[in-house]
């Protein structure tokens, strides 16, 4: 079942039930479809680059499962970029689109991976940028024990010690945030909402998603175009590594962005213009 809530300022908030869970997404501008997806990163923290990419795009953003307006029925269910992969599909489905350009950041482009892997012809172009994927760097086993660190540090001692730890290991400069690292995907409306996303990141979504291992030969036989972005301040970040690894094993190389990490948060602007040249 879908529905839908109508604004006046254009966007359209939207929601699509699938199995376990209630999915919101947001749909403006119109043009050539692109999905922008983050993981966590919920559809608020990417309005200010759909916004840029809506004058000559049908922008759509969503909220993964587990977290800002998108419910689960569990919030010990699963989590993984396969079943992240079929819900950005029910999407597609819900607006009756046959094919989407995608651009992926972080946990997203991992899903966007997947979403690739799973329904061949489906994605003309992913915009993979910087694709946290641990288990293709040659210290895989090293990650897993500080990504296993993180969520035991998370169980012990709380989530803003575990976010300071899994900011300390990405390689973010901890001074730039002040009291402290930011929750998933922003500021939740309520301490309880802060902890209830705190908990599905990190004992039910990084390490399905830091460790899993996509399909590369699906991935370089698909017909889809497949960009592996950089930001260009991403050198300190762990995710440079990853990204280059990822191109590597494509067969592709990287494709540089403004900013680093989350460069399409402090200047959206900048970012949808280059994001526009690689589409």
């Amino acid at each position: 079942m879908t529905t839908t809530n109508g604004r006046t300022d254009g966007l359209i908030s939207r929601f699509v039930d699938v199995p376990g869970a209630r999915l919101h997404y947001e749909v403006r501008g119109s043009g050539p479809l692109l999905f922008v997806i983050g993981s966590p990163m919920a559809a608020a923290e990417f309005a200010p680059l759909a916004h840029a990419m809506a004058h000559d795009h049908t922008v759509v953003t969503y909220d993964p499962r587990g977290f800002a307006d998108s419910p689960v029925e569990d919030p010990d269910g699963p989590s993984n970029p396969d079943l992240r992969a079929d819900d950005v599909l029910a999407i597609f489905a819900a607006l009756g689109a046959e094919s989407a350009d995608v651009f992926g950041s972080s946990g997203g482009a991992v899903t966007g991976l997947a979403l690739v892997a799973r329904h061949p012809g489906r994605v003309r172009t992913l915009v993979a940028h910087e694709p946290p994927l641990l288990e293709v760097l040659p210290d895989a086993t090293q990650q897993r024990a500080a990504t296993q660190d993180i969520v035991d540090t998370f169980r012990t001692d709380g989530l803003q010690a575990a976010w300071m730890k899994f900011m300390v290991n990405a390689g973010f400069d901890l001074s730039a945030f002040g009291d402290g690292p930011p929750a998933p995907h922003g500021a939740p409306v309520n301490p309880e909402q802060e902890l209830a996303e705190g908990a599905r990141f990190f004992v039910h979504d990084l390490a399905p998603t830091t460790q899993y291992l996509p399909d590369f030969e699906a991935l370089r036989a698909s017909p889809t175009r497949i960009v592996v972005g950089l930001g260009a301040e991403s050198g300190h970040l762990l995710t440079q590594r990853t990204s280059v690894a990822v191109a590597e094993l494509l067969g592709v190389g990287t494709t540089e962005f403004p900013g680093d990490h989350g460069g399409f948060l402090g200047a959206p602007g900048e970012f949808a213009n280059r994001l526009r040249e690689v589409l």
